[in-house]
This record gives C-alpha cells, structure tokens and sequence, in this order.
C-alpha cells in the first residue's frame, strides 16, 4: 500500500526517526527539560565523572556542613564504579546526598531539572542549560600548559569546553592570570560571554589547611589504603600530569613512572616515602602496572588533600604545583620530555622560570628537594613571587566566598566581574561545510581579511570529521574564534518528527510560528552558544534550510545570507535526471524574508537575484559584497564537489601530470569546477573538439571531482580525445596546474562571482567564459573574452586566444581588497539599534 503522504514528507519522517534512533539520549533529555526546575537542588561533577573531586567537592561539603542550606538536595554524577560506592558509604545515612551514573537516565533528569550546576570540566555535547538554572563552572586549574585555541588543534579539541564556558552564569578562577590568559584569551570569551569571572581564589585549596590532628589521621587512613606503612616518614607527592593533545584519548605509556618513582625514592632515602598520584583520565592504566601498587594512591582521594599531607611536591606541568605554592613547601619540576612536551604542548611560562628546581634525571630532582627539605633550608628563590602572583586569595576562606557569591547572590564585596570587552562589532559566519569548493575558498580568503582588531570574528562549523574538512578549518586565522557544533538537537521523537514534516511540507517560518517549534529552534542556539550576543550574523552557506533557519535564532541581530550564485537557477538544476535543490533551496528561499541582508557576489549577480526572488524578498535587502581573493598559493584554489569526492593523491596523481604538463610547444587550455550540470564541461569538450584538428599542439584540462565525471571521460572517449583532454579529478593543488597552463575557460550555464576567475586573473592567464547570467562585472575591468553559451562560440573563443587576440587578465589585488573590504564595512551595524525582531517568533 503506496503512503498517503507525499514522499518527502515520508523521508522527513524516516529520517527523524532513524536519528532518535541513532540518539537515545535526546529522548531523555527532551522529557526531562519538560519538567519543572528544582530550584534546591544541586548537580555535581568532576572530571567527567570521576569521583567527588576538586572544587565542587570542597563546595558540596562546605553547603553539607552549613545549616542555612540544609534543604539543599546534593546530587553527584559519577562514572567510576569505585568512587560511587565509595561515596554510597559514606553517606549512606545523608537521605539529601544522592548519587546518579553519568549517562543514565536518572544524570539527564537531574543535570536537566536541578537548580545549581557545578563542574570542573564539562558536561557533555546534548548538555544546554536552562533558563532560571545556574552554572558554575570552577575549571580544575591554572594553566601552566597551553588551553583552548592556544594549544596545537585546540580549536577542535576545545568545541565542548567552549561550549560550557559560554553556558556558564559562573566562571571561577583562581587568580587575575587564570581568568584573562585562560578563560579571555585561551578561550576568547573577550566580548561575547555574558556571564561573570569570580576570582576569589579556589575552594579546593581550602582542604589543604587541616590541623595536626586532623594531617595525623588522614596519614594513618590513606597508609591503610595503599596498604603500607607511612608512620614517621615525611611524604613526597609525585603528581605528573597526562601527554598527548587530546584530553579524551591520552597517552598512556606509564611504564617509565615506576623507575621515576624508585630514583626519587633512593635519593630521599628511606625516611621519605614517595608516593603517587596520576592524573584523572590516565589513572586506571597505571593502577594496572605491579610496581606501583603500593605507591599509586587511589583515585577517590582528594588531590588537595593529599597536596594538605604532602612535604614536597614533585610535577611536571600540572597546574596541581600552583594550588601547592599556597602551603610555602618545596616544589621540584621533573621534566625530562621538556624541550618535546614545549614544542608540541607548549607552556605559558619557559620550565626555566618554575618556582623550584628543574631537572630531567630523577635521581638529579631527588637530591635537590632532599637539599630543600633539610631543616631551616632556604625557599626557592622564585618562590615568593609566584606564590604572591598565583594563590593571592587562597587564605583558607575561598569555599565560602564563592557560596556567598553563587548561593546566597551577594556580589558586593567580592571579586566578580564581567568579562574583558570593547567596541569591536561581533561577528558571527556559518561557514558551511567547509569542503573543497569555492565557497570554503571564499569564506576563508574574506575571513582571514577581515581586521581582528577592528572586528569580533566568530566562524561556526559542524564538527570537522575528515582530513579535508579539517584542513580548511586549519586555514582560518587563529585570531579568529572557532565555534563547533557538536551534538544534535534535543527535543522529544514526536515533536522532532513534527518539526521536519513541517519544514518539509509548508512555509518553515509559519511553521515555526504556528506549532511551537521555536522552542527547538532556541534550545538548539542556547546548546551552542550559551548566552553569547552577537551584533551580526550571517549564513555564508546559503543552501542548508536547517542552518538558515538556527542563525535566524540569534539573539536580536542584523542578520545577513549569502547568494552565491543565481539562485533560483540553482534551486531548478537538473543533475542526472534529478532536481536535487528543488526542496531545499525553496525552503531557505521562504526564510529569506527574514534576514535584514540578502548577499550576491557580484552587481550584476545581485540584479539578477533581485529580478529573480522578487517573491521572497523586499529588494532593497538585496545587496552585493564580492569575493576577495587570496595570495596564489597551493591552496588558493579549492574545488570539490558537494557529493563528497575526496581530492585525489597529489603525489601519485603529480608524477602523470608533471608528464604531461612537461611536453614543450603545447598551449594548454584549463578549467576548473565542479563536474555538474550548471558547469556544463560537456560543452566545453565539444567545443575543443572543434578545434583540436585544426590546432593539433594544444590540450585541454579539467580539474575538479562531482556526478557527472563518469559521463565526462566516457564523452572524451567517444570524441577520440583520449591524451589531449585531462579530467584530473579534484586535486588539493589545482593551481600548480593553472599556473603551467596557458588559458583559462569557463563554460559555464550560470555562476555567481566564480572564485576561480579570481584566481585566474591574479596568475595572469587570458581567460574565455561564457555569457553566464553575471560574467559582465563578474572581475574588475574588462579582462574577460566573453562568448555566447553555446559550442561554436565558445571554440571561436578558444580560438581567439590561440590567435593571440585574447589579453591575459589582471587584477589589482591591493585596490579590490580594499574596495570589498569597504563594501564590507558598510554591512556592519555600529552602535546602531537593530529593528525589531520579524514576526517568525525568532528572538
């Protein structure tokens, strides 16, 4: 039996099905952010779920021990089995004090519903905080190794911290270097966090002021658990942080630490026991190496309490060495990956510069604190200074002060400020999918032009999955923030299911407007960006309904889309039979009426769209910014075709190539762009064919990758052209291609402001393009032989340049930037007041 519904209705319906599927936790959490907020409660967690850890930990036990909060439920999230039983025991007669697993069903209602949050790391991707909750994020550190988009990768490996950070009503630093080098700069929240930084030192460090009595009973306890005896022995707390660049996937390799704990060991003698303490996320590898058993403390004991016990200190570049300045004893450094761990991590600080002795032989360090630890032995002499500039505030005090700050509102008195901001207007780019194509390559070149002090640079991006994506991620300027989304929407099957039948089958705005999907919609931005404003917002892409649709969600906002081509042309390709934009681009094209700016890349281009989408839009939101072009380089042109060809393999592809290209006295013809419809390089082959008899010294080159590279070499086949035309495929480097060719030509049906015309003009190649709708203007000047659309046209054209009557073209590189970059200008709002929102219940 055929459905009742029209088939794209159905595919929407399978497709939300096969995502709640894929997702079951989005059920979870839409059910669960339905229920009311439970204003006195308060949701825990620490390193992912490790244990009850660091500053949360200290602050759930300062606001357990408080009476004024003794109507408080304290809920922990934990993932490690050990440490949730551990914590059942000791509180099995709290009835206030619960303990979820992290993931569970049971996690995702109280993360969802409860009052407070506190972390000190992250929750994860399908996390959003909700309006009337409040966020404290308390981090676990101050840095000494590079954070956020300093660190090598740090965009991609900071997307979910960022995203917390920006979700956070609370920021805690420890002292003013933490919270402007870290959470400012690291994490460039200058300008759009809208929360607060409390610098009121770090509760945690309170646990390491404990009295005599108290030291000698947590000695006596944790000497029971490693099962060894401490009684009269000075400790050494060995605290080596993890390797590697990714927090989620860490090296491992811990063999080495048993011989770094026996030298320490033999040059402290036997009057010190030296214990150790491994991060959190590599913990569970070591605990599985023999001849650490009995000096691995276990995971479940609180580092600041350890560091409260502890003699000396010995790290490498964990921020733990910070906390221990507070308590005025020795700290030693042993580093003996350090010239590899600064070039590949980096640090803030030269290891040269640490507060204590800095070694890469532990049986060098040993010798150094046995010095330190001798009676009356002098401090290190950079000891003072450092513990001034990095635990200022730590007096034993900080838990309360940031109870009074976050739980009982007082702010008055205390150190808490807003974030670092100027008049910089803040600019948001959905950059699309950021794969080999003209648009990737537009976006970076206007991007990486834009003056960062001038402007507040925002790029937003799916998660980069694949070698290529991730190479163009890698091209923006690094001044530029990264924004990533990862995770999916959140929100019940049923009501998932309703919102793409609905963007399917009717106007998505009305939509929207009518079914209350605008909750979604909003959800979804919060997920993302927390509380960050923007003043400008525009969707470079321009063809994804679901990503035209979220930018329409910012907070109030000028808000821009991009028209890269004659749109409603595009939305009529036919590629194999098939109208593949037909839906999709008629549904961001019902959006347009919504967005203040509709963008074309050329005069002419904007004419035509303006004639073209007269239904959609108001014509004076139709305006024009054309694309900037970038130094020639072996990336400046990018071509890839939307269906996901990967660029073929330079080096093999080369050693045939530079064959080829290597043959003296052949002129040689080039294109390049995507194998589809609108390119319409079938022509272009017939056309060559035209004159290949009459010109039997020239060769014809096509770069690029897409759906009809099949048809195309079966066609060159059939045309006899075998070895004089060259479908090469979409290639990383098409211009060292362009550059050994000696004209350029475009057959194209329709275009916009074509990048590679940009590029053909700055290496100097004559170029022949067709009469596509905009190629008038389509370049500065008059450097184009411009032909009919059709085959014969477009061989006289070709013919022309073999003639020699058709001039190279040029482009002022300096004066068109200049230009574009003034046009740009002329787009931003600058103090002025944004008009109301539309009426689509968009914010």
């Amino acid at each position: 039996m055929r459905s009742p519904l029209p088939p794209a209705v159905t595919r929407a319906v399978r497709s939300a099905l096969s995502r709640a599927k894929r997702i079951p936790t989005a059920e979870q959490i839409a059910w669960a952010r339905s229920r009311p907020i439970r204003h006195r409660t308060v949701v825990y967690e620490s390193f992912a779920g490790n244990g009850a850890l660091c500053n949360p930990e200290a602050i759930f036990r300062s606001l357990l021990a408080d009476p004024e909060f003794a109507d408080l439920t304290h809920i922990w999230s934990i993932s490690d089995p050990d440490a949730a039983a551990a914590l059942r025991a000791e509180f099995a007669d709290t009835r206030n004090v619960v303990i979820v697993a992290r993931g569970s069903a049971a996690y995702w209602r109280a993360v969802s519903t409860a009052g407070y949050l506190v972390n000190n790391a992250t929750f994860p991707p399908a996390f959003s905080k909700r309006v009337g909750q409040v966020y404290l994020n308390t981090w676990h550190g101050t840095p000494l190794k590079l954070m956020g988009f300093d660190m090598p990768g740090g965009a991609r490996e900071s997307a979910n911290t960022l995203r917390n950070l920006l979700n956070a009503d609370y920021l805690l630093a420890a002292n003013p270097f933490m919270a402007e080098t870290m959470y400012e700069d690291a994490y460039q929240l200058r300008n759009v966090y809208r929360g607060a930084i409390i610098e009121e030192g770090y509760p945690r460090i309170d646990r390491q002021w404990m009295s005599d009595a108290e030291r000698e009973q947590r000695v006596g306890a944790l000497a029971a658990q490693l099962g060894t005896s401490l009684t009269g022995k000075r400790i050494v707390l060995f605290a080596p942080t993890w390797r590697g660049n990714s927090f989620q996937a860490p090296d491992a390799d811990l063999a080495h630490l048993a011989d770094q704990v026996a030298g320490l060991q033999r040059e402290l003698g036997d009057e010190v026991a030296v214990l150790l303490k491994t991060h959190q996320v590599v913990h569970r590898a070591a605990s599985g190496i023999p001849a650490l058993r009995r000096v691995l403390v276990p995971n479940i004991v609180a580092t600041n309490v350890l560091l409260g016990l502890a003699d000396a200190l010995v790290t490498d570049y964990s921020s733990i060495f910070f906390d221990y300045l507070a308590t005025g004893r020795p700290i030693g450094f042993l580093v003996p990956d350090g010239d590899a761990y600064s070039a590949d991590r980096g640090t803030y600080m030269p290891l040269d510069e640490l507060p204590g002795p800095v070694q890469t032989d532990p049986l060098a360090l040993g010798r150094d604190l046995a010095d330190l630890l001798r009676p009356n032995a002098a401090a290190h002499p950079r000891y003072a200074e450092w513990a001034e500039r990095f635990v200022p505030y730590d007096d034993g005090r900080a838990t309360a002060r940031v109870i009074d700050v976050v739980f009982r509102g007082r702010e008055e008195g205390r150190r808490v400020r807003p974030v670092r901001r100027d008049d910089r207007p803040r600019l948001l780019f959905y950059l699309g999918g950021m794969r080999l194509n003209g648009i990737t390559t537009a976006a970076v070149n206007l991007l990486n032009s834009l003056d960062t002090e001038r402007y507040d640079v925002t790029a937003l991006m799916a998660f980069p999955r694949g070698a290529t994506t991730r190479h163009n991620q890698t091209r923006l300027n690094p001044n530029i923030r990264q924004v990533f989304r990862v995770g999916g929407m959140n929100g019940l099957k049923a009501r998932q299911i309703m919102r793409r039948v609905a963007d399917v089958s009717t106007d998505p705005l009305r939509a929207h407007r009518r079914l209350g999907h605008r909750t979604l919609w909003r959800d979804e931005w919060t997920r993302i960006f927390g509380s960050a404003k923007f003043d400008w917002v525009a969707d470079f892409s321009g063809y994804s309904p679901f990503w035209a649709h979220l930018m329409l969600h910012s907070p109030r906002a000028v808000r821009a889309i991009w028209l890269h081509n004659e749109m409603a042309a595009d939305r009529d390709r036919t590629v194999n039979g098939k109208q593949a934009f037909r839906r999709s681009l008629g549904r961001v094209f019902a959006m347009y009426r919504a967005y203040d700016q509709l963008v074309s890349v050329s005069p002419a281009l904007t004419d035509l769209n303006r004639a073209e989408l007269a239904d959609y839009a108001r014509p004076d939101s139709f305006v024009t910014l054309r694309n900037l072009p970038d130094l020639v380089s072996a990336e400046a042109v990018d071509e890839r075709d939307e269906d996901g060809d990967e660029p073929e393999d330079d080096a093999i592809l080369g050693q045939v190539l530079d064959a080829t290209l290597a043959a003296p006295g052949i002129r040689r013809f080039v294109s390049v762009g995507r194998l589809s419809t609108e390119k319409n390089h079938a022509r272009l082959i017939r056309a060559f064919a035209r004159l290949a008899s009459e010109a039997p010294d020239s060769q014809l080159f096509i770069v690029g990758g897409g759906p009809l590279r099949a048809q195309l070499e079966q066609q060159v086949r059939d045309a006899g052209l075998t070895g004089r035309v060259f479908l090469t495929g979409p290639l990383r480097d098409p211009v060292s291609v362009m550059r050994r060719c000696d004209c350029f030509v475009l057959s194209s049906d329709y275009e916009g402001q074509p990048m590679v015309l940009i590029e053909a003009a700055q290496l100097g190649l004559p170029i022949v393009s067709t009469a596509f709708g905009s190629a008038r203007g389509a370049l500065p000047g008059d450097d184009m032989h411009i032909v009919d659309r059709d085959d014969e046209a477009l061989a006289e054209g070709m013919s022309a340049f073999l003639e020699g009557r058709v001039a190279p073209a040029s482009l002022d590189v300096e004066a068109y930037t200049a230009e574009v970059l003034s046009q740009f200008d002329a787009l931003i709002p600058r103090g002025a007041p944004v008009r109301a929102p539309h009426a689509t219940g968009t914010q």
